[in-house]
Parts: structure tokens; C-alpha cells; sequence
């Protein structure tokens, strides 16, 4: 593999262009009218324009992207996250031009893409399911009458898709039927796809995920977990590895059911499989996603992996370099998604020019980066400025070193979501390591943080109290 295109823009792209230029293999970026002078384009070997500044112009365009493969000889591509990074029609068409896609086969991503049939494809391997249905519904009644049997609070929820679309919390059988009307029109809209299914709703539930590596011989390892629980929107802010909660005993069989998982899937290259836990430490299957995910970074600082790095080996048909016996878990880590979000205005996009733009730097601070100072922030993507990931020998380290980053950390222009983030690493329940999904509707109102943050004395006195001193021992340095 010589020349790899990466289908995709901003921070993401920045970060697979890097260990592309550490592997000695050409860059390919593509951009769009928005994105002409954006970092990724400045920091790739060859770049070539797709388009329009709206996605379904630019980074959506199949056939603009594969025309610009042909007639570059490109022989691989990097899809990144979201835009074309699950699509198995994509991955057809790559193939049938002989371009190597570095990522898992059409079949995985069909079989994982879809919610009912990644349930059905490890059924037999008795990995734990949330109590629902396996099947879609569309009879209103018969809903209802499952729905009862389950027993309430139950999630109707879209088939196909994610990011908290097309589902729907039901608390009382007297709202079920508009509820459940609303998931379909909203799947329907959304991905063109109105098949819902129900599911028992846990309650206090953390967001528990699993990494994964395969190749194509066979050979299926867990990278330990990440813990995703810090979201908003059904969207993670905030992720750490590994959980504050897990056990020696917990961590090895959620691993081996996420790789029973991967093998039921025929799965190869990175990917991910996430769990939902309740408060009684009992977990349960979600999804699978077969890509690479936004907070690998943690993955990465505690194993010593470059997953970008493996992802390409794998494609190239190299074998893993190692078992599952040589993982060890090295420390602790935490990432924060710097997002143009206004978090004190129920976290709305912020557009506006990057007047002033400094990022920290020291020993166990790294930042996946996607933009400059002066940069404009475009309307029409993800609004994710970059990813702020720091690294500590304990987890109480890993914290401090995270509200140190997040003070170095100079914006201004546009609202983001660090105040957010300095805010949940002070926070006791976060310090405890006692929260849930709902740890932002149930802490995060910001009439109230407005007058907390003013008073940073007392937040310093609790943090002293907490957040012992620790050795300043030397950590990794990461240079992204």
C-alpha cells in the first residue's frame, strides 16, 4: 500500500494523515469549497477538491472520490468516522476498482450496521442481551401488548442508524402509541429506514465499550474498555479507559464477549463493541461499530498502539504482532471533545472565526487537532474543533492533568465545550467515579454552574481535599 486517500476532513483527518507520513506512504486529501484552506488539506501530500461545501457535495460523493482514486493510483482509503465510514455500498465499489478500503468487509458492516441483525448474528454465542424484541414491529396494538410484558420504562428504537435518532423513552402504556409513531417517522426520515424494535429501558445505565482488533487469519484480541458515560444528547463528550467500575473479573468477560462478537461478524480491522451496564454491574450487548471511533486516543495511551497503524496493517494482510497475553493496561487516560458548542445554551453550535487558538503542550498531553488559528469554524459539519486526551499513571492524576490541559487551552472566537469539561473533572460524582448517562441532565444546569464557576475558591477547596497531591513522575509524551 503506496497511496492512501483519506475520505474525510477536519481533526480525523489530520490524525490518519500522520501516521500515513510515520509509515512512509503517500497522503490524499479531498476538500470541499469550505474546507479549501483547511489543516488537513496543508498537511497532505497530494490534495484534491470534491465539491460543494455541503456534505452530500462533497465528502458524500462516491463517485467523485473513487474518479480521483483511479486516476491518482491510489490504493487504499482511510474513511475515518461518520461520512462514508459505514457504508457498505462504498466498500463494494472500492473494491470492485480494486482499492483496498482500511476497514472491516461490506458483509461486517451490513450484518453490525443494522441493530435486529447484529442481535440475530450472536444470539448463539451467549453473549447477554438487553430484554426487548429481535425482530422489527410496525403493529401499533402488538407493541403495546409487548411493551406490558417487558415492563415500563421501555426504548422504542430505530433498526438501522444511532446518536440517540429514531428512539424513544416510554415511561407509561398511555404514551406508548405516540411515542412509538414518532421513533418510526423519525427512523424513517432519518435513514430511510422506519423498522423499530423495543427494548427494556435500564435505568442508572453506564455507557461501557470495548476495542477490538482482528486480522484475517484469525486472530482476535480486546484492547480492555473505555468508559463512555459522560454524553450529551445520547452523544459522548467526555470518555476515559479504563472504567473507574470494572474488575479484573468483569474486564475479561466483557472482552471475550465483545471478540465473540467480532467473530460472529467475520470481523476484521478495528472496531468497537458497545455495552450498556447497569447498576448492578451486569452488562448487556448494544452495537457494534465497525470503524474506527472518535476516542481511541484513550485506547491508544494506555496500550501503546497506534490504531490507525494496525488498521493499515491489517488491510496490507499482515498478521497482529501480538496476543492477547502481551496487552497490559499502562496507567490511565481521559478525553475530552473540544467541540464549537455553547454548552451554557443547551450545547448549540458556535460559528465564527478562530480569533485566537493555543493548544497545550507537556508530558502526557495530546491533541488531535483539525484546525488553526484564524481558521473559520464551517455550519455544515460536525462541529468538533479537536480532541484533548491526557494520561496519568492513576486516575486521579489523569484528572488533574485534564483541568491543567483544559486551563492551557486559549479559545477565543466561538463557545466550546471546555467549561464543560473542567467542570465534570470537579465534579464529586465524576471523581468518585459514581455516575451514569445521566450525569449531565441530572448536573449540568447552567444558571447554577455560571454562579458555581465564580466562585473558584471553593471548587479549589474541594478539589485539595480530593485530588491528593501526587508524585509528578515523567508520563508520555504525545506529539500529534
Amino acid at each position: 500500500m503506496k497511496k492512501v486517500l483519506v475520505a474525510n476532513r477536519g481533526e480525523i483527518a489530520c490524525r490518519v494523515i500522520r501516521t500515513l507520513k510515520k509509515l512512509g506512504i503517500t497522503s490524499v486529501a479531498v476538500y470541499s469549497d469550505a474546507d479549501r484552506d483547511a489543516l488537513h488539506v496543508k498537511m497532505a501530500d497530494e490534495s484534491y477538491h470534491l465539491g460543494g461545501s455541503a456534505s452530500a457535495d462533497s465528502y458524500l460523493r462516491q463517485d467523485k472520490i473513487i474518479e480521483i482514486c483511479i486516476k491518482n493510483e491510489v490504493d487504499g482509503v482511510h474513511p475515518g468516522y461518520g461520512f462514508l465510514s459505514e457504508n457498505s455500498g462504498f466498500a463494494l465499489k472500492l473494491q470492485d476498482h480494486n482499492i483496498k478500503l482500511i476497514g472491516p468487509s461490506a458483509y461486517s458492516m451490513d450484518i453490525m450496521g443494522d441493530k435486529l441483525s447484529a442481535k440475530d448474528a450472536v444470539k448463539d454465542f451467549g453473549i447477554p442481551m438487553v430484554p426487548g424484541t429481535d425482530y422489527s414491529i410496525t403493529d401499533i396494538p402488538k407493541a403495546k401488548i409487548i411493551a406490558d410484558e417487558i415492563g415500563y420504562p421501555v426504548l422504542v428504537k430505530a433498526s438501522a442508524g444511532g446518536g440517540g435518532k429514531g428512539m424513544k423513552l416510554v415511561t407509561h402504556p398511555d404514551e406508548f402509541e405516540d411515542q412509538m409513531q414518532l421513533a418510526i417517522s423519525e427512523a424513517t426520515s432519518s435513514f430511510g429506514n422506519g423498522a423499530v424494535f423495543i427494548e427494556k429501558f435500564v435505568t442508572c445505565p453506564r455507557h461501557i465499550e470495548i476495542q477490538i482488533l482482528a486480522d484475517s487469519y484469525g486472530n482476535t484480541v480486546y484492547l480492555f474498555e473505555r468508559e463512555c458515560s459522560i454524553q450529551r444528547r445520547h452523544q459522548k463528550v467526555i470518555e476515559e479507559a479504563p472504567s473507574a467500575i470494572l474488575t479484573p473479573e468483569l474486564r475479561k468477560a466483557m472482552g471475550e464477549a465483545a471478540v465473540k462478537v467480532a467473530i460472529a461478524a467475520k470481523y476484521e480491522g478495528a472496531g468497537t463493541v458497545e455495552f450498556l451496564m447497569d447498576d448492578k454491574l451486569n452488562f448487556y450487548f448494544l452495537e457494534m461499530n465497525t470503524r474506527l471511533q472518535v476516542e481511541h486516543p484513550v485506547t491508544e495511551m494506555i496500550t501503546g498502539l497506534d490504531l490507525v497503524e494496525q488498521q493499515i496493517k491489517v488491510a496490507r494482510g499482515e498478521k497482529l504482532s501480538f496476543t492477547q497475553d502481551d496487552l497490559k493496561i499502562d496507567g490511565h487516560a481521559i478525553e475530552l471533545r473540544v467541540y464549537a458548542e455553547d454548552p451554557y445554551d443547551n450545547f448549540v453550535p458556535s460559528i465564527n472565526t478562530l480569533f485566537k487558538y493555543r493548544m497545550p503542550k507537556g508530558d502526557g498531553i495530546r491533541v488531535d487537532n483539525g484546525y488553526e488559528e484564524g481558521a473559520q469554524v464551517p455550519i455544515y459539519y460536525d462541529p468538533m474543533l479537536a480532541k484533548l486526551t491526557v494520561h496519568g499513571p492513576t486516575r486521579k492524576a489523569a484528572i488533574e492533568k485534564m483541568i491543567q490541559a483544559i486551563q492551557h487551552y486559549e479559545i477565543e472566537g466561538i463557545a466550546s465545550t471546555l467549561d464543560f469539561g473542567a467542570f465534570v473533572m470537579k465534579h464529586p460524582d465524576f471523581v468518585s467515579g459514581q455516575f451514569d448517562t445521566n450525569f449531565v441532565k441530572k448536573n449540568w444546569h447552567p444558571e447554577g454552574i455560571k454562579a458555581m464557576t465564580a466562585n473558584d475558591a471553593l471548587l479549589g477547596a474541594w478539589l485539595s481535599k480530593h485530588l491528593l497531591a501526587e508524585s509528578d513522575s515523567k508520563v508520555q509524551t504525545f506529539v500529534y
